[in-house]
């Protein structure tokens, strides 16, 4: 490698890696914010959120790495001519295409690693994410016991304290209801005082209570209606009460392995081929059922239609002749009758069509997807770098303005797509594609006109273009003021 393909590849390097770091983390901030409420209150160690949350960053990367690719290139080409580096690099014989060839390299790499991370990494990602939501969402939140009111956070049971102590951490006036048999307040214990305590696995809840009575009624005998009540005094008690299904619990993770979001090229060919044969079949079924039951009665007789043995000819005119009123009306009423059921099973076959082919695009739809971050990171760059060497402006302030300018009508147009291919209003191949469609053209534009040194920022030469465009104008408008004169 020549000294100059360093030079070039660390000038990349540099604001790639930064400009990934940085918009992961900003994009992590919304992740974090959109799900902050099913993760604080639940008593989640440190370790289970940062999990949750690198799992959350590895789903971002569709969105990250086009981004840093379009931004690190504007910016790197953009230095270059802001340094008159570009200028010296060219002086000395260098051409453009030259100067490209690293990176170029690199960004294919860079794409092939897109494809597969969005093939390998991102559905280990998502399906780590569903598991997690769901044992995050079966954690119930941290047991604090406010003073002066009946709490029922913890199963089974309904506590009240009137005071507690802060600096000690004894509690005052408690009062426990005991609601495990489910036959109502039939079990209560009073206490003048008493401390709470987690055990040491944190599986259970100490309760040691001091100077109070427990009141319970147990039933005499099965067959007997009727309650004794009894009261037991006592000076110290201790009660367990289980946490057992507080705490984080992991489950099986791949329960949540045939979600689409979950499934790798392969997994989404096979589901691909199963709702397929699946599709086909119940299409048949609609087919035959409408033609039976939505007006067709004898369907049968619809064969004779291409075989020579049907030589009848149908008058038409007499078609809508009836003999009576009253066998016209009948056969309006059969008709409108038969409109009905075809309605109503047509109304019946949106059901069928959201539980297969709703299914059916969703995974051709990611199976396209697979491809279209690689194929994003290479156009962004035959945009960005191109751009930045025509721009010639670095660091932070144009390269961030026309990239994000770029991403968003890259974004926009895609999550268009991907909803309009979802909903099957185009096919999957162009919902998915139509994005990367729209900005190829102007990668080829861009890096078109920056070979061959144009300046398509420069406003004076669209200044001297709309000149010359009105001069013909201008000199009939001079002609006719001479002719008036």
């Amino acid at each position: 490698m020549k000294k100059i393909d360093h030079f070039i590849l660390k000038s990349f390097l540099g604001p790639f890696v930064l400009t990934f770091l940085i918009v992961t983390f900003a994009l992590l901030l919304q992740f974090l914010w959109l799900y902050i409420d099913e993760l604080v209150g639940k008593g989640l160690s440190f370790s289970v959120i940062a999990e949750f949350l690198g799992w959350g960053a590895a789903t971002l990367i569709p969105l990250v790495l086009p981004l840093a690719t379009l931004f690190s290139s504007i910016m790197t080409m953009g230095g270059f001519g802001e340094n008159n580096e570009l200028l010296a690099m060219k002086a000395a014989g260098i051409s453009l295409p030259r100067i490209l060839t690293p990176l170029i390299v690199l960004s294919v790499f860079i794409s092939i690693g897109a494809f597969f991370a969005a093939n390998n990494l991102i559905p280990v990602a998502y399906n780590n994410i569903y598991s997690l939501r769901e044992d995050i969402g079966k954690t119930k939140e941290e047991i604090r016991i406010p003073t002066g009111v009946f709490y029922d956070g913890i199963e089974d049971y309904i506590i009240r304290i009137n005071s507690r102590d802060d600096k000690t951490g004894a509690i005052f006036g408690v009062m426990v209801y005991n609601h495990k048999e489910k036959r109502g307040n039939n079990s209560l214990t009073i206490a003048d005082s008493g401390s709470i305590m987690l055990t040491k696995d944190k599986q259970n809840l100490v309760f040691s209570l001091y100077d109070g009575y427990s009141y319970e009624e147990p039933q005499r005998a099965p067959d007997d209606t009727g309650y004794a009540l009894q009261r037991i005094g006592f000076t110290k008690q201790e009660m367990i009460i289980s946490l057992a299904n507080y705490a984080f619990q992991r489950s099986d993770e791949s329960r949540f392995s045939k979600e689409v979001m979950s499934q790798n090229l392969k997994q989404l060919s096979n589901a691909r081929d199963s709702l397929d044969s699946a599709y086909t079949h119940i299409k048949e079924y609609q087919f035959r059922n409408l033609i039976y039951s939505g007006g067709f009665g004898f369907p049968v007789q619809l064969d004779t239609l291409f075989t020579k043995k049907y030589y009848t000819v149908l008058n038409t005119d007499t078609l809508l002749t009836f003999k009576t009123p009253e066998e016209e009306q009948a056969n309006i009423r059969s008709a409108l009758s038969q409109i009905e059921n075809a309605i109503t099973i047509l109304d019946n076959y949106q059901i069928d069509e959201h539980q297969y082919a709703y299914p059916l695009r969703k995974v051709r739809v990611e199976r396209f997807r697979k491809f279209t971050l690689s194929i994003a990171c290479l156009i962004f760059f035959f945009i960005g770098a191109p751009l930045g060497a025509i721009i010639r402006k670095g660091g932070l302030g144009t390269p961030v303005v026309v990239s994000m300018f770029f991403f968003v009508v890259y974004w926009v147009i895609d999550i268009s797509g991907k909803k309009l291919a979802t909903d099957g209003v185009i096919t999957p191949a162009m919902g998915t594609l139509i994005s990367s469609m729209v900005l190829f053209p102007m990668g080829v534009y861009l890096t078109w006109k920056s070979t061959r040194d144009s300046s398509i920022f420069n406003a004076d030469a669209y200044l001297i273009f709309f000149k010359h465009l009105l001069k013909p104008f201008k000199r009939a408008a001079s002609t006719e003021n001479e002719n008036k004169a």
